[in-house]
């Protein structure tokens, strides 16, 4: 493992940014390289950690990153540097529901804030190409997605309940084909389906 790597790593736990757990990002990169995913759509750079990972499967990978928290921000592009990526990966600071965008993509990555997926969905799902993929993570949510115990935190009500939303959304979206894995903190794959 690249000490560059775990140095983020490192640093995520440190300072609690929540980056993908390692089952779940080795699941992705392994998805990219099977797929020969090219270019990647991702909705919440945070540090960089995912964007950098999904880079370093192919030298012709691309990655456009969109990241609203201006700390987290300045993190992820010091990050990319230091890998040299930054002709590789581009890096929008603004809020995602703001970001209007003309290119096609071969994958969308959602992993930002969990009580917006479906509207992260709806909004970029244009931008996907025919055949393209949108994989979204923490889906179980520290396994409280699917747990019968009640929930303390009303907060925290709120964004399992908008997960299962999303769950069921994407269960019943009919142009997708979506797959749902215990890995990680859960990710579902949905595959566009060719009308």
């Amino acid at each position: 493992m690249d000490h560059r790597i775990e140095k983020m790593e490192q640093y995520a736990k440190e300072y609690h940014i929540p980056i993908m757990e390692s089952d779940g990002i080795e699941f992705v990169l392994d998805y990219i390289e099977k797929h020969h995913i090219k270019n990647i759509l991702e909705i919440g750079t945070a540090i960089g950690y995912s964007a950098i990972r999904m880079c370093l499967v192919h030298e012709n990978i691309t990655v456009t990153t969109i990241e609203r928290d201006q700390e987290r921000y300045e993190l992820a592009l010091q990050n990319i540097s230091e890998f040299g990526l930054e002709n590789r990966i581009k890096v929008l600071y603004q809020d995602a529901f703001s970001v209007e965008l003309e290119e096609t993509y071969d994958m969308i990555f959602i992993d930002a804030a969990k009580s917006q997926y479906i509207k992260f969905f709806e909004k970029f799902e244009k931008n996907l190409k025919p055949n393209g993929v949108i994989i979204s993570d923490n889906i179980n949510f520290h396994g409280m997605t699917h747990t019968k115990e009640p929930i303390l935190s009303r907060n925290v009500r709120g964004i399992v309940r908008k997960l299962n939303m999303y769950i069921d959304f994407l269960k019943e979206n009919p142009n997708y084909n979506t797959f749902f894995y215990d890995i990680g903190d859960g990710i579902s794959v949905s595959i566009k389906q060719v009308k």
